[in-house]
């Protein structure tokens, strides 16, 4: 079974038992959270698609919070000596699917 859910303005198709890496959520490390909206619900039989959000949540524990890896940022224009050069790290949250409840 699998779902369709939309968190930090993207969408991610999860099952139960998957590490993800969202955006980063509130929450402590070890903290039970759910999940909505839902977009949709397969795998057993026909899929139920939500018109826009199906009702119920998907279950997640929150297994760490942190930051991704630095990306550069280098800007330059040339012949005219300006060169800027800066990182950025994204903050995350990595959950585990517990459970699909619809």
């Amino acid at each position: 079974m699998y779902a369709v859910i939309a968190t930090g303005g993207k969408q991610y198709k999860v099952e139960p038992g998957q590490l993800l890496r969202l955006e980063k959520l509130p929450g402590e490390v070890g903290a039970k959270i759910e999940i909505k909206p839902v977009l949709m619900v397969g795998g057993e039989g026909e899929p139920k698609i939500g018109r826009p959000f199906l009702e119920g949540n998907v279950a997640a524990v929150i297994e760490e919070q942190g930051k991704a890896r630095k990306v550069l940022v280098f800007k330059k224009k040339r012949r005219k000596g300006y060169r800027v050069k800066r990182g950025h790290r994204q903050h995350f949250t990595a959950v585990r699917i517990e459970a699909i409840n619809v």
